[in-house]
């Protein structure tokens, strides 16, 4: 069965050095064959190995976070399993694994939160697999009516939850966590050097971590801690 790795890049906000670093960093960190593609509104500057998908033209329900629900589109021209990455991800470790956890279930990251608040159930679309065509409902409903979806859910991944959560097989805690809240503990202790952050400590990582996500402050490319800097490239 065709294994395809998928990232999104809408609008401006991530310039393509992240797509070709993710393409990268998945190289470097799997063993198994698979498809690198990237659905985008502006294919400029990415490396000529990556499959192009383009975003329909002219339709205005896609943006921002909002994008990322393309993937789930049956209409997506491709087949078998897919493996997601946001763009501001840093894999540092095989990733192998992710592949064959749950087979055949749509997988997701219980959101950052959990670190903060007990019982924390929103999930985290940062990372997700699933088979191709099989979430297409999510597609078919944002698509019926997307006004009424934004205003019922601050983002994609409050829309996920509320249609996906109680079903959706949440990825081992330690296999992908949050940089600044997890592997650098509860406390948000980065300091701004000149146009870096650094962190007060290094990263409390366990062994079976694979992937660090950045979300907020700092990004990856802005961050000067040695994990980032050695393996986001």
């Amino acid at each position: 069965m065709q294994k395809n790795i998928v990232c999104v890049k809408w609008g401006p906000k991530y310039i393509p050095q992240y797509v070709n670093i993710l393409k990268n960093m998945c190289k470097r960190n799997s063993t198994v064959d698979y498809k690198f593609s990237c659905i985008t509104d502006n294919p400029e500057g990415l490396d000529s190995d990556i499959n192009i998908i383009h975003f329909p033209k002219d339709n205005l329900a896609i943006k921002s976070w909002w994008s990322k629900l393309y993937m789930f589109a049956r209409e997506l021209p491709l087949d078998g399993t897919i493996l997601y990455f946001d763009l501001d991800v840093v894999i540092f470790r095989n990733i192998d694994y992710l592949w064959t956890f749950e087979p055949g279930k749509f997988c997701i990251i219980q959101d950052f939160n959990r670190c903060r608040v007990k019982d924390w159930h929103v999930c985290n679309s940062s990372v997700m697999r699933w088979e191709a065509g099989s979430l297409e409902h999510l597609w078919q409903i944002y698509m019926q009516d997307p006004g009424k979806v934004w205003g019922r859910n601050h983002g994609d991944q409050d829309f996920i939850t509320a249609k996906e959560g109680q079903t959706a097989k949440r990825w081992p805690t330690n296999w992908i966590m949050s940089y600044k809240w997890e592997m650098q503990g509860k406390k948000d202790t980065k300091i701004r050097k000149g146009a870096k952050y650094v962190f007060e400590n290094p990263p409390t990582i366990p062994d079976d971590c694979s992937v660090a996500v950045f979300h907020g402050e700092p990004k990856p490319f802005n961050c000067a801690d040695q994990l980032i800097v050695d393996n986001w490239k």
